[in-house]
């Protein structure tokens, strides 16, 4: 090692950003390691480069002590052997670096530059995207393992994950086809930092919403909540810090021109803009639309709501599968009970006959038949309760009719 060697050691602190000393440093520790195991080196070796020059040397470390408390010569030296200028308590440094040592020190600076430069590009990763955790990256999709999906990111050096859990189920991309994603995660693993990208998550919808509304990057309309269900419907709750703003508006856009850029970007969902309110009732209310809500009732012991809707609307407000009604749920963090004005004090009056059983420790009193509530899912979703008695009594004429045609 030389000149040269303290020369290229420059150049790559300035073109890979690594630590001129860490280098050096590196190197000292990879050299004593390669001292000893070729050498069968002393208890307290050490090794120093010349910042200047390159040059290394090989010493054997001791401490000086007084001349009758030398107890291992390996770690201790007489202050008597070691000269006048020395003083009980200051290291004493014998040069023994070995004549044949130099091919070996090429060999191991080598691999430690070699390796110092992979682990400072691993750190360059991490600490890139992670800065872009819960971001939106770009890249291309380059193979699939078992389901999970590998991009390639626009950086053109980082291979991101896409695991099947986070890849939304109506969505298909080719080889070599662009895909935008969230980093959902950045981790350090073994084989260097692994990024985790998802476009599942709910922070896709949101990110994708805050590009396209400039009044949420101005800090005037915010985002308190969403709820999605990927590939199918995402409900957002929005509010304005300016009375003259309109928030669903805003977010809209012209013509809803920006909210349909965010529904094309994720093939298709259904995007529900509503407006948040601080008052739960209301914003209730406005989370279950496009239904029209008659009432709410909080009881907040149990989390639950209790919510009135037009008789010709219950199906509007279950929706295809429970799926508004699922979606308001997660919205809002409140467990909605859906009911026809029709059967809204029928509805009350249960729940309410259950929640005090409840309390009491019950089920239901003797002599009373405890009704099952039937909830038909779809588009034509209603409620009905059938008492144990009817359903009894349509079994008896069941097996009447069968007897009868025998």
């Amino acid at each position: 090692m030389n000149a040269e060697m303290i020369a290229a050691l420059r150049e790559i602190e300035n073109e890979r950003n690594i630590s001129f000393e860490s280098l050096l440093e590196a190197l000292e520790a990879a050299l004593i390691s390669a001292y000893k195991r070729n050498f069968g080196g002393e208890a307290n070796a050490i090794v120093t480069i010349d910042r200047q020059t390159g040059d290394y040397q090989v010493y054997h470390r001791r401490n000086v002590v007084a001349d009758d408390e030398v107890q291992d010569p390996k770690l201790e030296i007489a202050k008597s052997e070691a000269g006048s200028r020395y003083e009980p308590g200051d290291f004493y440094d014998e040069v023994v670096t070995p004549r044949d040592f130099g091919r070996i020190a090429a060999q191991t600076a080598k691999q430690v530059i070699v390796q110092r430069i992979r682990e400072a590009e691993r750190d360059t990763v991490y600490n890139t995207y992670s800065a872009k955790l819960h971001d939106i990256v770009l890249g291309t999709v380059q193979r699939y393992e078992q389901r999970n999906m590998y991009v390639l990111l626009d950086d053109r050096k980082t291979e991101a994950l896409l695991p099947f859990s986070e890849q939304v189920p109506r969505e298909n991309y080719r080889i070599n086809d662009r895909i935008r994603a969230y980093v959902l995660d950045v981790r350090k693993t073994n084989k260097g930092p692994l990024v985790v990208l998802s476009r599942a998550a709910e922070g896709l919808v949101q990110r994708l919403i805050e590009f396209q509304v400039p009044e949420i990057q101005d800090d005037i309309v915010e985002i308190m909540a969403i709820a999605r269900e990927p590939g199918a419907r995402t409900k957002v709750a929005v509010t304005s810090k300016r009375p003259e703003i309109d928030a669903v508006g805003a977010c809209l856009g012209p013509k809803s021109s920006r909210v349909a850029n965010v529904s094309d970007e994720l093939r298709g969902e259904k995007i529900d803009v509503i407006r948040w309110a601080p008052d739960l009732p209301t914003f209730i209310a406005n989370a279950l639309a496009p239904a029209k809500v008659l009432g709410v009732e909080l009881f907040e012991e149990e989390g639950i709501g209790l919510v009135t809707v037009p008789d010709h609307q219950l199906s509007l407000a279950i929706g295809r599968e429970g799926q508004n009604v699922r979606l308001a749920t997660r919205l809002t963090g409140w467990h909605l009970n859906i009911t026809s004005d029709s059967e809204a004090a029928e509805t009350r009056e249960r729940y309410l006959a259950e929640r005090e059983a409840r309390a009491a420790g019950t089920t239901v009193e003797e002599g009373e038949p405890e009704s099952v509530e039937v909830l038909a899912e779809g588009e034509e979703a209603e409620e009905a309760a059938i008492d144990q008695d009817e359903l009894l009594r349509r079994l008896e004429e069941f097996k009447r009719e069968m007897f009868t045609n025998e």
